[in-house]
């Protein structure tokens, strides 16, 4: 599916991997990217660290930003490293690049990627008895968990699970933000954690 190339975005899903853990040694923030030369976002300016600490419940030792091109976007992130580094943060703030001559529109992506996961169209799907047609499979294959649209945040959202829990995307204007969390939390209570810091960060965008 489409939208399983948005979740490389994060270092996030690595989170318990050596090479990750590496994040830790304290390094200045860039201002800007290596691969462009233009000003980024101050991602890491979105959330404050109270903020996080309140919601996940450890201390936040330091941010540290970065930013890339990728396939035609500016991807600007910041990982929270927490003091109880499984209940670190990750937020991406994704936007076209004006950099590249391959510059795409984040809303247009998103319209590919999640709009056949919209309300719309699950109810033209909805069968006369009222149950949503069932997703096909070819021989016998299991179906992915499709993202999950969640209302009441931003123009729209959507949540898309994994083995940490999940990731929710929220769009806003010509950009769209990502946030992960680690912990033992169930998804469900990650995903009210991500709504509460991305309803935050969608404030300072």
């Amino acid at each position: 599916m489409r939208w399983n190339i948005l979740v490389p975005l994060f270092c996030f899903l690595l989170i318990a991997s050596p090479g990750c853990k590496k994040r830790e040694t304290p390094q200045p923030v860039p201002r800007a990217s290596q691969e462009s030369n233009q000003a980024q976002i101050d991602v890491c300016g979105l959330l404050t660290k109270e903020e996080i600490e309140a919601i996940q419940g450890s201390p936040i030792k330091e941010t540290k930003s970065s930013a890339h091109s990728d396939a035609g976007f500016l991807v600007s992130q910041c990982f929270y490293t927490a003091a109880e580094f499984a209940r670190s943060v990750s937020l991406s703030v994704t936007q076209r690049d004006p950099s590249s001559l391959d510059g795409r529109d984040p809303k247009t992506f998103w319209g590919e990627t999640f709009g056949h996961y919209g309300k719309d169209k699950k109810e033209s799907e909805t069968g006369n008895s009222g149950e949503r047609a069932r997703p096909r499979s070819e021989e016998g294959e299991k179906e992915s968990v499709p993202p999950k649209e969640i209302e009441g945040i931003g123009k729209e959202a959507f949540w898309a699970s994994n083995r940490f829990g999940g990731i929710l995307y929220v769009l806003k204007g010509d950009a769209f933000i990502s946030i992960s969390l680690g912990g033992s939390d169930n998804e469900e209570r990650k995903l009210q954690k991500s709504k509460a810091l991305a309803e935050k960060a969608l404030k300072r965008l």
